[in-house]
């Protein structure tokens, strides 16, 4: 059993901000006694436009705020999930994923496949789709599958990290308040509950700018569908919740409920 970290907080477009919270909620999350914490997509920044989003992206490798995150990380001990922009090469962005390990190392990335354009919001205006699913990442906390946000509509990705025996499942995310209301938990159960896998959904929260608000209420549902965290959160401030992964529970789950797909008679997704 590992104590995973999940942190909650408010990105602006100032980056050296966001690295501030973030190396408060790496305290906390030490002090706490986890192994690894969990941060929301786009906790670098979140820009008022698409084209001052663009300007602000660097790359992974040099990004000022991923190398003061990295230092924390091994400073700390602490494996990091966070959510990030880089440019790519067709002049637009990707929205990536990026697992730092606790000896400050980057191991893994994945870049969203699924972009939201709802409503005011046309994320693909300036973010290019990612092109890949990526195996599931051995971590201190257990196999990890990489998704994004907008990702959790679509279960076919889950599915394939199932496939692949993930024993958790990460959203970070910048739900609407809208569609955060009507959909956020239900979704996150229900990926689960199908993947029988933990689901760990870290979330910004509060208003950005003007333009851009975020529903909050990071989440983590364990592989039977109950909801173990649920931060409702004040405002914007800067938090984490704390939960037991246990695999052992995961490993009981799978063997009591067998879930044998009839690929003989339909496609597997």
């Amino acid at each position: 059993m590992a104590i995973a970290a999940i942190g909650q907080l408010c990105s602006t477009a100032s980056m050296s901000h966001n690295l501030a919270l973030c190396q408060v909620l790496v305290k906390k999350a030490v002090e706490a006694g986890a192994k690894a914490l969990f941060l929301p997509e786009a906790t670098d920044y979140i820009a008022s436009t698409p084209s001052e989003s663009l300007s602000l992206a660097h790359p992974m490798e040099s990004s000022p705020f991923v190398l003061g995150l990295r230092n924390s990380a091994k400073e700390s001990n602490l494996a990091i999930n966070v959510g990030i922009h880089v440019p790519a090469p067709s002049g637009k962005m990707y929205n990536r994923s990026c697992w730092i390990n606790e000896k400050g190392e980057i191991e893994a990335y994945y870049d969203k496949l699924h972009l939201f354009d709802y409503g005011a919001l046309r994320e693909s205006n300036s973010v290019e789709g990612g092109k890949s699913i990526g195996m599931p990442v051995e971590t201190v906390v257990g196999r990890v599958g990489l998704m994004i946000c907008f990702d959790l509509r679509f279960p076919e990705i889950s599915l394939a990290h199932k496939r692949q025996n993930a024993q958790i499942l990460t959203y970070p995310s910048a739900f609407t308040v809208p569609t955060g209301k009507a959909h956020w938990e239900t979704l996150l159960k229900a990926r689960a509950i199908e993947t029988q896998a933990y689901v760990i959904a870290a979330a910004q929260i509060g208003a950005h700018n003007e333009k851009r608000t975020s529903y909050g209420h990071s989440m983590v549902v364990d592989p039977w569908g109950k909801v173990l965290l649920d931060m409702t959160g004040e405002g914007s401030e800067a938090e984490i919740g704390v939960v037991d992964v246990d695999l052992a529970y995961w490993e009981k789950i799978k063997q009591e409920m067998p879930l044998l797909r009839r690929t003989d008679v339909y496609s597997e997704i």
